[in-house]
């Protein structure tokens, strides 16, 4: 072999390298641009998310409101009835306000049916402009002449007021307002706090609505039945307690239970109370009514778990007026020890409210939803430490992000946005469904959703860059396949040397100086780049590297840069194609050439290898001279294909035939080679497995020393010889002639000793 063009590949070899290293510069500063851009943008929507966090309110809520229409709370089964006035009580007792007289008789029956406690979901602040008694003044004030009986006529407002102080059991609505600045009359329930003064915790308010004092003072309690209104108008989070005037109001439904189970008074609880930890924010943490708690936020509200209270009774008002025959009998079974809610459904009277769970409900269901839910003392929970961890797994999630994203690539990040997203709703769907907290997945979602937004486009402009110069970079060196590998992956290019299992190939075209001595310049140039451009085009069909080109020989080699499976394997189906090519380059052009291949696999030493002025990704070691060593041993024994025994074990199901046991120059341990005469159909055929057994009992024939038997065999595949092995026989006929004279010695083993590279 002649080094005419090693100066040429040399520079080709360097721009390579410098290529690679432009390469992998440019992707550590698209991975720095790229981490840099989504953290920017990751640390932006978490701290504006973190301080304003009611922007997100709206997208929170609705994935709360989506748990508990996926897991309802379970109904309690509180004792509640629901005396509704429904379309049903309007159409038979009239338009609405009814005479408070008729009221009255409703409350009398539910007293009489055994109600634990009757709660009005109603305020009544004016006099009733329907009793008799106000009428005939009317009509006497227009100049009427109206006769009234000796004591008058009974007032509306004072017949209800009587009804509820027979009843005694009665809860009284009122509504609590910054509108107005109208008195409110006392609590009737007392008040006791642990800890700080509730009252500076809560939000206050200017007054209220309440009802007329006759009917008020007759009440045995008094709560609020407003819910404090929402962004999107869904009822959801309610206070237990409000602070209007200097005074604390329970709410309707909490009230309720107090009348219900007898008691005197509330029980508030705050931060400082004994066993109460003050963690910076201080506020209420739970009321307490009768045996009855309620775990609270800071200003004394809690989330509503609605379970929808699907065996809930509910009655018709116009019924508890039947005068059928066994009415009484079924008051008495449908009402006895319940708490009895009095509320509207009709639509006109326009008492309906959304909640997570139905787009209209009866304001007075809700106030029954509350009162089953602290019965059954279910929360949701939403502690003060979940803002904190939501931000923190933002920011958490968001870096793990970008990190996958700075090492992996796109379709990683693809996949890591996905799981991450995933394992964000997981986590606040197992903390509802197992604990009942309410924790917010939106905010790592959109840190996770942000930082992919902002970097992605970059990333795969950036990519779409770096893969377009890669395959430019690349492509004449490397397979198109391996060229696509490494635009995908670039940073599978390593910088410096590395030892790695290789398969490394050598051809040379025979004779190729004395046929160089015939030809100009000019017909050598067109004569060589005829010949290598072909056989280049074969090995990067097998997913060669090109190491070199060095005069008329190639030298290429497998499984480096990239891995590559099964490498010895297509690296002697490159060297037939070779073969096969050259053959075919022949009968077009209508020369005679022919080369030789020598294949080796074995450890290298493969990477950045020369000068610093001048270096080349290649590949050296003993297994790359040992090729080198093979390839040239074509020429003695003249077969087109020789390969060592490490490529011959895998490159299993090939036609092989072994050669001769070789101790080459530089080595002290004989090298066995073998043949390569075709590929997995030509194995398959007879006349090669024919021709493999009498080769081989040839040879052991030769090594036991057996001349004559040796030779016999030897006769026998001479007449049947392709031309690729012709050479090779005539060597070990000549060998065989001369044991006939001089026999080998006692310890002879048959391995041929080579004197020459």
């Amino acid at each position: 072999m002649d080094g005419g063009a090693g100066a040429r590949t040399q520079d080709v070899a360097a721009h390579w390298w410098r290529r690679r290293r432009r390469i992998e510069r440019s992707s550590r500063r698209k991975s720095r641009l790229v981490f840099g851009a989504g953290l920017a943008v990751l640390l932006a929507v978490v701290f504006a998310g973190s301080l304003n966090k009611a922007a997100l309110d709206r997208l929170t809520f609705l994935v709360f409101d989506a748990y508990q229409r996926i897991e309802p709370r379970v109904q309690a089964g509180a004792p509640i009835v629901v005396v509704d006035i429904d379309e049903a009580s309007i159409a038979a007792l009239g338009q609405w306000p009814w005479p408070r007289s008729v009221l009255a008789r409703m409350v009398d029956r539910m007293a009489e049916a055994g109600a634990a406690t009757i709660a009005f979901d109603i305020v009544f602040p004016e006099a009733d402009r329907t009793s008799l008694g106000a009428m005939a003044r009317d009509l006497q004030a227009s100049g009427a002449r109206v006769e009234l009986p000796p004591g008058g006529l009974a007032d509306n407002d004072t017949i209800l007021a009587e009804a509820f102080e027979r009843a005694g059991n009665v809860t009284a609505g009122i509504a609590v307002s910054n509108e107005t600045t109208a008195r409110l009359a006392a609590p009737r329930s007392g008040l006791s706090f642990a800890g700080a003064d509730p009252r500076a915790f809560l939000p206050p308010f200017t007054g209220g609505i309440q009802n007329i004092p006759r009917l008020q003072e007759a009440a045995r309690g008094a709560g609020f039945f407003t819910f404090p209104p929402s962004r999107d108008g869904v009822v959801r989070v309610i206070p237990t307690i409000q602070a209007a005037q200097g005074q604390i109001f329970p709410s309707l439904a909490l009230e309720a239970l107090r009348v219900a189970q007898g008691a005197g008074s509330l029980v508030v609880r705050s931060t400082g109370a004994s066993g109460e930890l003050d963690a910076g924010r201080p506020g209420v943490t739970a009321v307490r009514t009768g045996d009855l708690e309620v775990p609270t936020g800071p200003e004394g509200e809690f989330w509503v778990y609605f379970s929808g209270l699907p065996q809930m009774r509910t009655i018709s008002a116009s019924a508890l007026l039947s005068e059928e025959t066994g009415a009484e009998e079924a008051l008495g079974a449908t009402l006895g020890g319940h708490i009895v809610l009095v509320g509207t459904s009709a639509v006109g009277l326009r008492d309906l409210v959304a909640t997570p769970i139905a787009a209209a409900m009866p304001g007075v269901r809700v106030h029954a939803e509350i009162v089953d839910q602290i019965v059954g003392q279910t929360f949701l929970q939403r502690p003060d430490w979940a803002p904190g961890a939501e931000t923190l797994a933002a920011l958490t999630f968001g870096v793990l992000f970008l990190l996958l994203q700075r090492r992996r690539g796109a379709l990683v990040s693809s996949v890591a946005l996905v799981s991450l997203l995933v394992l964000a709703a997981a986590v606040s769907w197992f903390a509802f469904a197992r604990y009942r907290l309410l924790l917010d997945p939106i905010l790592p979602s959109l840190a996770i959703l942000a930082a992919f937004g902002a970097t992605m486009p970059i990333l795969l402009l950036l990519t779409d860059r770096e893969k377009a110069f890669v395959r430019s970079a690349f492509a004449r060196y490397l397979a198109p396949s391996l060229v696509e590998r490494l635009a995908e992956n670039p940073a599978a290019l390593r910088l410096g040397g590395e030892t790695r299992e290789i398969t490394v190939l050598f051809s040379d075209i025979r004779s190729f100086t004395t046929l160089s001595e015939t030809l100009d310049p000019d017909a050598l140039t067109l004569l060589l780049n005829g010949f290598l451009t072909p056989m280049t085009d074969i090995l990067l069909r097998h997913e060669a590297t090109i190491d070199k080109y060095i005069g008329d020989a190639i030298m290429a080699f497998w499984n480096a840069p990239l891995d590559i499976s099964d490498h010895r394997r297509k690296a002697c189906l490159a060297a037939l194609a070779m073969q096969e090519g050259l053959a075919a380059l022949n009968r077009e052009t209508g020369s005679s050439l022919s080369i030789g291949i020598g294949l080796h696999a074995g450890p290298a030493c493969v990477g950045n290898l020369g000068s610093s002025q001048r270096f080349s990704y290649s590949a050296i070691g003993d297994g790359v001279n040992l090729a080198s060593r093979t390839e040239g041993l074509t020429k003695f024994y003249g077969v087109p294909i020789a390969v060592t025994q490490s490529v011959r074990d895998g490159a299993q199901g090939l036609a092989f035939v072994e050669i001769d046991r070789v101790r080459v120059v530089g080595r002290r341990e004989p090298v066995v080679l073998h043949a390569l005469l075709g590929d997995a159909a030509f194995a398959r055929r007879a006349s090669f497995g024919k021709l493999a057994e009498g080769h081989g009992a040839m040879l052991d024939a030769y090594r036991a020393g057996s001349v004559e038997a040796a030779s016999a065999l030897l006769l026998a595949l001479q007449r049947h010889a392709p031309d690729a092995l012709a050479k090779l026989y005539g060597l070990y006929a000549a060998r065989l002639a001369a044991l006939v004279t001089d026999p080998p010695p006692p310890d002879w083993d048959g391995v041929f000793e080579a004197r020459e590279k």
